[in-house]
């Protein structure tokens, strides 16, 4: 017999989507078998797949050894070599860590979620579990992201450690509540020092190479972006400029800052090709050069305003002198 302790991360969750994640290889079906049959228990008693677990349950699973050793085992894929380690984060790129949250300042180039794309390149996630480890007091949850930024896109993303943070953090970035400040290094200068963009935005579903989002103020999901430019005359022709997002849409700031005739430097789908190209021969610059650099928002225990900032990364941050 198994025994498991049901703890504030796994509360909460119907009997049988518990036991789904807790044996991964199990179909419903058999999940379902060992409940009809006596052979799953909550407090020593039989209850329904659809009882919702509490904290503090006592959860007792009569299978044999090696059947739950063949139910519970998973493959993990191999990551690519190149864009992380199996050993953890580097200790620079904590931003800040409790026991409900860990914020992290991505480098530029690594996937937040393998599901993102498909590929067994080792993803921010990946790095996030083998850092916790065994840290983590969960039977089925998993460290989980509460947002995401774009592959090459460096900066501020934040992991939810706990089932009742993730919750409250969901809640907060849906209502929007969570202040997200962007900085970004822009061809040319904005008419306007200080600006809102309003443009609503579309995605295409099948595009490819060619830009994914687009400017359809018919058919298009609200988008609101804030901007301030912060210096001129970089190199003798870029800004850099801080974008807040009010919304949160795919590619928002990069769509807009192109509409307005600033695109992000580097930004291959909605940038200035040819300047890329001289960026990329001149400054090395290899990647659109977004950066998540602050983030605010009402801590999901502590209950009080909180704000972390993310240096810029290297490649950024010696192209604008910072």
């Amino acid at each position: 017999m198994k025994q498991f302790i049901i703890t504030s991360n796994d509360a909460g969750q119907r009997l049988d989507k518990f036991l789904k994640k807790l044996m991964p290889n199990a179909a419903l079906s058999l999940i379902y078998k060992l409940n009809r049959k006596n052979n799953v228990k909550v407090n020593r008693k039989r209850e329904d797949n659809e009882y919702k677990l509490e904290e503090g349950d006592n959860v007792q699973l009569y299978v044999k050894d090696e059947e739950y050793e063949i139910l519970t085992s998973v493959k993990v894929p191999v990551p690519v070599i190149g864009t992380g380690t199996r050993d953890g984060l580097n200790p620079k790129d904590i931003v800040y860590e409790d026991g409900d949250l860990l914020i992290v300042n991505k480098n530029p180039g690594v996937i937040v979620h393998p599901g993102d794309f498909k590929t067994t390149e080792l993803s921010l996630i990946a790095q996030v579990q083998d850092y916790l480890g065994a840290k983590l007091n969960s039977l089925t949850f998993k460290p989980s992201l509460i947002h995401r930024i774009d592959k090459d896109t460096s900066g501020i993303v934040m992991i939810a450690k706990t089932k009742p943070s993730l919750d409250v953090m969901l809640k907060a970035l849906q209502s929007n509540k969570i202040e997200k400040i962007y900085l970004a290094v822009c061809l040319g200068v904005p008419p306007e020092t200080r600006g809102v963009i309003k443009k609503k935005l579309r995605r295409l579903e099948h595009a490819e190479r060619e830009n994914k989002i687009i400017i359809d103020e018919e058919g298009g999901q609200t988008a609101i972006t804030h901007y301030q430019v912060l210096e001129t005359g970089i190199q003798g022709k870029y800004s850099l400029i801080e974008c807040r997002l009010e919304t949160g849409r795919m590619h928002q700031i990069r769509v807009h800052m192109s509409s307005i005739g600033c695109p992000i430097l580097g930004d291959n789908i909605y940038g200035d090709k040819q300047e890329n190209a001289f960026a990329k021969r001149t400054y090395g610059i290899g990647r659109q050069l977004l950066h998540a650099s602050r983030i605010g928002f009402i801590h999901p225990s502590k209950k009080v305003p909180v704000t972390y900032t993310a240096k810029l990364k290297e490649d950024m941050a010696e192209l604008v002198g910072r």
